[in-house]
């Protein structure tokens, strides 16, 4: 799992994006979006519309060639938090994870902090550093607690590192702020699938109007952190008092003092109220067509 890489997971609907992407490629590369822009001003002559073109091209994925015109237009515009942010998102994608930790560091005071939070967070992500990946993605949610793509990823980080129950906020709060995300809604799914309640995951996937394919994702990346995340303390280990006392072999009456059943109970009881999303969600899931309303 060290070479797993979240934000590709998270997205779980390639199907879609493949789709979209297919009118900007052409004999197997990337339409420059340079090329989309209105002949009228050439886009290195604005220097807004310039940076706002390199953040469309990393958007469709030419890491590479963003940073030639980040490199063009710090020789024409000079530096800015605003372009260090994109050399740094352009350095982690293309593989230099050491210069992409520089830059992010340098930025986690400024105006662009959340963004270089949630950068370091998903490369502690790649490197399978759960406890600075969790440090990092909730640095990012202080900073933007509205930014559905910081709470996602804070959420799925979560779920990988088997911290089953702690996600379910992030992930409720992405899917209620943007209803109509496809990936907010297919990483509730998930979660609901890790809880055991598969037919909320059903309802969440069928009122977001998943297509099969994204449902089978969905279906298949729920065994397969099943499988491989490390479960989190607080959810699927025994207190430390039942454990001490199941390592002596005692006579079955008296294995495990009153005290410790009714911690055991309490932690199964506030588990199984976990599991359950709040009012406003099961409603919403449980209508018989997709929510409409658009939260801000």
């Amino acid at each position: 799992m060290r070479h797993a890489v979240l934000p590709r997971v998270c997205l779980l609907l390639a199907a879609t994006v493949v789709c979209a992407a297919c009118s900007n490629v052409r004999n197997g590369y990337r339409q420059d979006p340079m090329a989309l822009a209105s002949p009228e001003v050439p886009p290195q002559d604005d220097k807004q519309l310039y940076a706002e073109l390199i953040a469309k091209m990393q958007q469709q994925g030419a890491y590479y060639a963003s940073l030639a015109h980040v490199d063009a237009y710090r020789q024409r515009y000079g530096d800015s938090p605003q372009l260090r942010l994109l050399n740094a998102d352009a350095l982690r994608e293309t593989g230099q994870r050491e210069a992409a930790m520089a830059m992010y560091s340098s930025l986690t005071n400024g105006p662009q902090a959340a963004a270089a939070w949630h950068g370091l967070g998903l490369i502690a992500a790649r490197d399978g550093d759960a406890a600075r990946a969790e440090h990092a993605l909730a640095r990012a949610v202080q900073l933007q607690p509205l930014n559905t793509g910081y709470l996602g990823d804070l959420g799925f980080a979560r779920l990988r590192a088997g911290d089953w129950s702690r996600a379910q906020e992030p992930l409720a709060k992405a899917a209620e702020l943007s209803p109509g995300s496809a990936k907010a809604n297919a990483n509730l799914a998930v979660w609901a699938l890790l809880r055991g309640q598969n037919d909320m995951a059903e309802t969440i996937m069928r009122n977001a109007r998943l297509t099969d394919a994204a449902q089978a994702e969905v279906r298949r990346l729920a065994d397969q952190l099943r499988q491989q995340a490390t479960p989190a303390p607080s959810i699927h280990r025994a207190p430390a008092s039942v454990a001490a006392t199941q390592a002596t072999p005692t006579p079955r009456a008296a294995r495990v003092p009153a005290a410790a059943r009714r911690v055991a109970f309490d932690t199964e009881r506030r588990n199984s109220a976990d599991a359950r999303l709040a009012p406003s969600m099961l409603e919403r899931f449980g209508a018989s067509t997709p929510a409409s309303e658009i939260t801000p």
